[in-house]
């Protein structure tokens, strides 16, 4: 694979996340060139990601260029002769809906998303493919209904983001790139995202059943999102809208009793909603919705299209990422 790839650059914005990470990585170890565009370089970057410093003699995965997501920069430069685009810019949702975070996260998606289109437009540059990141709450928070890309949107925020990011993509990819949405869910990886919380509080047995504990849970295993990522960038059949999730979605009772199971915790106390309405804004900063509220999402065409995931239940997700 990596005599295919040689020499061919794959450009991820907003990439400096664990996500962008962990698929800088995975791009490297498959042969392509790596070039990350980022606000900022995280200080909390493993040494095996983007370009290290002259004191360490670890390998280089990535090369890190800033922009401001916003405007063209000197960054565009970095799109001539790219082979993708991997767009993964947004603001964080993890954070409490103040009107000002909303329009944040709106805006972020969507400036960036038509940043990158402009850049190719004024530079006459037609990238072979681009992948693009959208979200899977686009269909809202039905409580018992399984979605798929067929499904409407739903109501809220979410749902407007999905949209007006989406609409967005359309309306400036090059016409001659071929375009993947990838409606991603919950990515699983130990220690990083909203599993270092998740984990944290499941140790010290506050990792209950939330609320009521139905509320649905789609969630992909950050091995099986990077295998993802990667086909949609070289398999030529690929294009248009995929949820990207595993089979199985599962409620918050079951996902939080796998996390259990996982790091062999035997008691887990549940925490009721008024507690985390509190605590989500008071303590943690962030929106109670996101352990609340929840969707089972499933991908038709990632089945009909034969993709193979290795990690199909949460019990062997969590026991890949915990070493149980």
């Amino acid at each position: 694979m990596d005599g295919m790839n040689d020499g061919k650059r794959i450009v991820i914005a907003g990439g400096t996340g664990f996500l962008g990470q962990a698929l800088a990585v995975a791009l490297e170890q498959a042969g392509f060139s790596v070039v990350v565009l980022g606000r900022h370089r995280p200080v909390s970057a493993s040494p095996d990601c983007f370009v290290p410093s002259e004191n360490q003699d670890t390998a280089a995965w990535g090369r890190f260029v800033p922009w401001d997501g916003r405007t063209i920069g000197d960054w565009a430069g970095e799109l001539d002769g790219a082979d993708a685009i991997v767009n993964l810019a947004g603001r964080t949702v993890d954070c409490v809906k103040t009107p000002a975070n909303c329009d944040e996260i709106l805006r972020s998606r969507v400036e960036s998303t038509r940043a990158l289109g402009q850049a190719c437009a004024e530079r006459g540059i037609t990238p072979r493919v681009w992948v693009q990141m959208s979200t899977a709450h686009i269909v809202g928070d039905p409580p018992t209904v399984v979605c798929d890309e067929d499904s409407p949107p739903g109501y809220g925020l979410a749902p407007d983001v999905g949209r007006a990011w989406e609409a967005e993509f359309h309306a400036t990819k090059p016409e001659e790139t071929r375009g993947v949405i990838l409606r991603t869910s919950f990515v699983l990886d130990s220690g990083k995202g909203a599993m270092k919380r998740l984990g944290l509080l499941a140790r010290v047995g506050l990792g209950g059943t939330v609320g009521h504990g139905r509320q649905g849970i789609s969630w992909i295993h950050v091995g099986d999102m990077n295998r993802l990522f990667l086909r949609a960038i070289e398999d030529e059949t690929m294009q248009g809208v995929y949820m990207a999730t595993a089979p199985n979605p599962v409620s918050n009772r079951e996902f939080m009793r796998a996390l259990r199971q996982a790091l062999g915790m035997p008691i887990g106390l549940p925490a009721p909603a008024f507690g985390v309405k509190i605590a989500a804004r008071l303590l943690l900063r962030t929106d109670p919705e996101l352990a609340l509220e929840g969707r089972y999402c499933v991908s038709r065409r990632l089945e009909d299209e034969g993709f193979e995931f290795q990690f199909e239940t949460i019990l062997e997700a969590f026991a890949d990422l915990y070493g149980n």
